[in-house]
Protein backbone atom coordinates (compact mmCIF):
# COMPACT_ATOMS: atom_id res chain seq x y z
CA UNK A 1 0.00 0.00 0.00
CA UNK A 2 1.64 3.32 -0.95
CA UNK A 3 1.61 6.34 1.38
CA UNK A 4 -1.05 8.91 1.83
CA UNK A 5 -1.57 11.80 4.02
CA UNK A 6 -4.63 10.39 5.54
CA UNK A 7 -6.16 7.12 7.72
CA UNK A 8 -6.41 4.09 6.14
CA UNK A 9 -9.06 2.12 3.84
CA UNK A 10 -12.32 1.84 5.83
CA UNK A 11 -12.96 -1.70 6.21
CA UNK A 12 -14.73 -2.89 8.82
CA UNK A 13 -18.56 -0.81 9.57
CA UNK A 14 -17.06 0.51 12.77
CA UNK A 15 -14.32 2.64 10.71
CA UNK A 16 -16.35 5.39 9.18
CA UNK A 17 -18.11 6.25 13.13
CA UNK A 18 -14.19 6.05 14.15
CA UNK A 19 -13.14 8.01 11.93
CA UNK A 20 -15.90 11.09 12.33
CA UNK A 21 -15.07 11.15 15.76
CA UNK A 22 -11.33 11.89 14.83
CA UNK A 23 -12.56 14.32 12.27
CA UNK A 24 -14.45 16.22 14.59
CA UNK A 25 -11.82 16.65 16.88
CA UNK A 26 -8.67 17.54 14.48
CA UNK A 27 -10.84 19.74 13.10
CA UNK A 28 -11.62 21.51 16.01
CA UNK A 29 -8.16 22.11 17.30
CA UNK A 30 -7.31 23.37 13.55
CA UNK A 31 -10.49 26.27 14.09
CA UNK A 32 -9.00 26.71 18.11
CA UNK A 33 -5.21 26.86 16.55
CA UNK A 34 -6.34 29.51 13.94
CA UNK A 35 -8.82 31.77 16.15
CA UNK A 36 -6.43 31.87 19.35
CA UNK A 37 -3.51 32.43 17.15
CA UNK A 38 -4.73 35.23 15.30
CA UNK A 39 -5.78 36.81 18.11
CA UNK A 40 -2.30 36.38 19.47
CA UNK A 41 -0.86 37.74 16.40
CA UNK A 42 -3.15 41.12 16.54
CA UNK A 43 -2.40 41.59 20.16
CA UNK A 44 1.16 41.37 19.41
CA UNK A 45 0.97 44.18 16.46
CA UNK A 46 -1.89 46.25 18.15
CA UNK A 47 -0.06 46.64 21.37
CA UNK A 48 3.66 46.89 20.41
CA UNK A 49 5.90 49.21 21.92
CA UNK A 50 6.49 51.74 19.07
CA UNK A 51 8.18 55.28 18.38
CA UNK A 52 6.17 57.73 20.75
CA UNK A 53 3.96 54.58 22.35
CA UNK A 54 5.10 52.27 25.15
CA UNK A 55 3.51 48.58 24.70
CA UNK A 56 0.44 47.80 26.46
CA UNK A 57 0.08 45.39 29.43
CA UNK A 58 -3.32 44.77 30.68
CA UNK A 59 -5.30 42.31 32.17
CA UNK A 60 -7.26 40.53 29.65
CA UNK A 61 -11.21 41.05 29.76
CA UNK A 62 -13.96 38.22 30.72
CA UNK A 63 -14.55 38.12 27.35
CA UNK A 64 -11.68 37.09 26.37
CA UNK A 65 -11.32 34.67 28.92
CA UNK A 66 -14.29 33.07 30.11
CA UNK A 67 -16.22 32.92 26.67
CA UNK A 68 -13.80 30.55 24.73
CA UNK A 69 -13.60 28.36 27.70
CA UNK A 70 -17.29 28.24 27.94
CA UNK A 71 -17.46 27.68 24.28
CA UNK A 72 -15.13 25.04 24.77
CA UNK A 73 -16.41 22.64 27.61
CA UNK A 74 -19.66 23.19 25.48
CA UNK A 75 -18.00 21.65 22.53
CA UNK A 76 -16.83 19.00 24.82
CA UNK A 77 -20.57 17.87 26.46
CA UNK A 78 -21.64 17.91 23.24
CA UNK A 79 -19.17 15.53 21.89
CA UNK A 80 -19.77 13.26 24.35
CA UNK A 81 -22.87 13.26 24.93
CA UNK A 82 -24.12 12.85 21.15
CA UNK A 83 -21.29 10.78 20.21
CA UNK A 84 -18.53 9.75 22.11
CA UNK A 85 -20.74 7.75 24.74
CA UNK A 86 -23.64 6.21 22.37
CA UNK A 87 -20.69 5.12 19.80
CA UNK A 88 -18.74 3.50 22.65
CA UNK A 89 -22.14 1.55 24.16
CA UNK A 90 -22.28 0.70 20.72
CA UNK A 91 -18.95 -0.63 20.11
CA UNK A 92 -17.87 -1.99 23.70
CA UNK A 93 -20.94 -2.86 25.32
CA UNK A 94 -23.44 -4.80 22.99
CA UNK A 95 -21.34 -7.84 21.68
CA UNK A 96 -22.93 -9.84 18.79
CA UNK A 97 -24.65 -13.39 19.68
CA UNK A 98 -22.06 -15.97 18.81
CA UNK A 99 -24.70 -17.42 16.62
CA UNK A 100 -24.97 -15.07 14.78
CA UNK A 101 -20.80 -14.40 13.95
CA UNK A 102 -17.85 -15.89 13.33
CA UNK A 103 -16.11 -16.68 16.69
CA UNK A 104 -12.71 -17.09 17.11
CA UNK A 105 -9.97 -17.49 19.79
CA UNK A 106 -6.59 -15.78 19.93
CA UNK A 107 -4.06 -16.59 22.13
CA UNK A 108 -0.87 -14.24 21.89
CA UNK A 109 2.74 -15.20 23.37
CA UNK A 110 6.30 -13.93 22.54
CA UNK A 111 6.73 -13.36 19.54
CA UNK A 112 3.39 -15.25 17.49
CA UNK A 113 -0.42 -15.06 17.03
CA UNK A 114 -1.79 -18.61 17.99
CA UNK A 115 -5.41 -18.89 16.04
CA UNK A 116 -7.96 -21.05 17.46
CA UNK A 117 -11.49 -21.55 14.97
CA UNK A 118 -13.83 -23.83 16.83
CA UNK A 119 -14.59 -26.19 13.53
CA UNK A 120 -17.89 -27.26 11.42
CA UNK A 121 -18.77 -27.93 14.10
CA UNK A 122 -19.36 -24.99 15.76
CA UNK A 123 -17.75 -25.72 19.01
CA UNK A 124 -14.83 -25.54 20.62
CA UNK A 125 -12.55 -28.44 22.13
CA UNK A 126 -11.24 -28.22 25.94
CA UNK A 127 -8.06 -26.71 26.08
CA UNK A 128 -5.55 -26.93 29.58
CA UNK A 129 -2.00 -25.78 30.24
CA UNK A 130 -1.10 -28.57 30.94
CA UNK A 131 -1.45 -29.63 27.93
CA UNK A 132 0.52 -27.05 25.99
CA UNK A 133 3.71 -27.71 23.95
CA UNK A 134 5.52 -26.90 20.57
CA UNK A 135 2.79 -28.37 18.51
CA UNK A 136 0.02 -27.83 20.70
CA UNK A 137 0.48 -23.99 21.46
CA UNK A 138 -3.39 -23.08 22.37
CA UNK A 139 -3.24 -26.43 24.66
CA UNK A 140 -6.46 -28.24 23.25
CA UNK A 141 -7.07 -31.39 24.65
CA UNK A 142 -7.77 -33.87 21.18
CA UNK A 143 -9.46 -36.56 23.63
CA UNK A 144 -12.17 -34.08 23.84
CA UNK A 145 -15.04 -34.69 20.99
CA UNK A 146 -15.58 -31.60 20.16
CA UNK A 147 -11.64 -30.92 19.40
CA UNK A 148 -11.56 -33.03 16.63
CA UNK A 149 -12.21 -30.45 14.01
CA UNK A 150 -10.76 -27.82 15.46
CA UNK A 151 -8.34 -25.80 13.33
CA UNK A 152 -5.26 -23.94 15.15
CA UNK A 153 -3.47 -21.29 12.78
CA UNK A 154 -0.08 -19.30 13.52
CA UNK A 155 -0.11 -15.78 12.06
CA UNK A 156 -3.12 -16.15 9.90
CA UNK A 157 -6.99 -15.34 10.10
CA UNK A 158 -9.86 -15.92 7.94
CA UNK A 159 -13.26 -15.02 7.87
CA UNK A 160 -15.81 -14.38 5.96
CA UNK A 161 -17.52 -10.71 4.39
CA UNK A 162 -20.65 -9.45 5.77
CA UNK A 163 -21.21 -10.98 9.11
CA UNK A 164 -19.56 -10.28 12.58
CA UNK A 165 -16.45 -11.37 13.90
CA UNK A 166 -16.30 -12.08 17.77
CA UNK A 167 -12.74 -12.98 18.56
CA UNK A 168 -11.76 -13.86 22.62
CA UNK A 169 -8.23 -12.14 23.45
CA UNK A 170 -5.95 -14.19 26.02
CA UNK A 171 -1.78 -13.81 26.57
CA UNK A 172 0.46 -16.74 28.02
CA UNK A 173 3.10 -13.59 28.96
CA UNK A 174 2.88 -10.60 28.73
CA UNK A 175 0.11 -7.31 27.75
CA UNK A 176 -0.13 -7.63 23.60
CA UNK A 177 -2.41 -5.45 21.47
CA UNK A 178 -4.45 -6.77 18.71
CA UNK A 179 -4.15 -4.10 15.80
CA UNK A 180 -5.64 -3.80 12.66
CA UNK A 181 -5.56 -0.38 11.05
CA UNK A 182 -8.24 -0.42 8.25
CA UNK A 183 -10.59 -2.31 10.49
CA UNK A 184 -10.01 0.68 13.29
CA UNK A 185 -9.84 -1.98 15.56
CA UNK A 186 -7.03 -2.31 18.73
CA UNK A 187 -7.15 -3.79 21.73
CA UNK A 188 -4.67 -4.60 24.70
CA UNK A 189 -4.32 -7.93 25.91
CA UNK A 190 -3.65 -8.81 29.30
CA UNK A 191 -2.34 -11.77 31.03
CA UNK A 192 -4.90 -13.80 33.04
CA UNK A 193 -7.91 -12.02 30.95
CA UNK A 194 -9.96 -13.32 28.42
CA UNK A 195 -11.26 -10.10 26.19
CA UNK A 196 -13.64 -10.16 23.42
CA UNK A 197 -13.61 -7.76 20.51
CA UNK A 198 -15.76 -7.80 17.96
CA UNK A 199 -16.15 -6.10 14.11
CA UNK A 200 -17.52 -6.28 11.02
CA UNK A 201 -15.41 -6.35 8.26
CA UNK A 202 -16.72 -4.85 4.57
CA UNK A 203 -14.26 -5.73 2.00
CA UNK A 204 -12.73 -8.44 0.63
CA UNK A 205 -9.12 -8.68 0.58
CA UNK A 206 -5.61 -9.41 2.58
CA UNK A 207 -4.80 -7.16 5.82
CA UNK A 208 -2.14 -7.50 8.28
CA UNK A 209 -2.87 -7.87 12.00
CA UNK A 210 -0.04 -5.76 14.03
CA UNK A 211 1.13 -6.16 17.86
CA UNK A 212 0.86 -2.79 18.97
CA UNK A 213 2.00 -2.90 22.64
CA UNK A 214 6.08 -3.15 22.77
CA UNK A 215 6.42 -7.04 24.03
CA UNK A 216 9.99 -7.51 23.83
CA UNK A 217 12.99 -8.03 21.63
CA UNK A 218 11.24 -9.06 18.88
CA UNK A 219 7.92 -7.03 19.20
CA UNK A 220 8.56 -6.09 15.82
CA UNK A 221 7.72 -9.55 13.92
CA UNK A 222 4.42 -10.18 15.87
CA UNK A 223 2.45 -9.94 13.33
CA UNK A 224 -0.12 -11.74 10.90
CA UNK A 225 -2.12 -11.81 7.57
CA UNK A 226 -6.01 -11.10 7.96
CA UNK A 227 -7.60 -12.62 4.85
CA UNK A 228 -12.13 -11.38 4.18
CA UNK A 229 -13.11 -14.26 1.87
CA UNK A 230 -16.54 -14.36 0.72
CA UNK A 231 -18.82 -16.60 2.68
CA UNK A 232 -18.78 -19.56 0.03
CA UNK A 233 -14.92 -19.43 -0.32
CA UNK A 234 -14.44 -19.03 3.73
CA UNK A 235 -16.86 -22.35 4.51
CA UNK A 236 -14.79 -24.26 1.91
CA UNK A 237 -11.66 -23.42 3.45
CA UNK A 238 -12.54 -24.35 7.12
CA UNK A 239 -14.08 -27.48 5.71
CA UNK A 240 -10.72 -28.33 3.85
CA UNK A 241 -8.81 -27.20 7.06
CA UNK A 242 -11.15 -29.68 9.48
CA UNK A 243 -10.29 -32.30 6.74
CA UNK A 244 -6.31 -31.44 6.77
Amino acid sequence: MGFNWGLPEQASAEAPAIDLGISVIHWAMVIMFIVWGGYFVYCLIAYRQRPGQRAVYAEPSHTTTIVPEVLVIIFEIVLLAAYAIPKWNEMKLNPPKESEATVVRIVAEQFAWNVHYPGEDGKFGKTDLSHINMNNPVGLDHEDPAAADDVILANEMYVPLGKKVLMYLSSKDVIHDFFVPEFRVKQDIVPGLRIPLWFEPTKLGQYEFVCAQLCGIAHYSMHGDFYVMQPDAYAAWLKNQAES
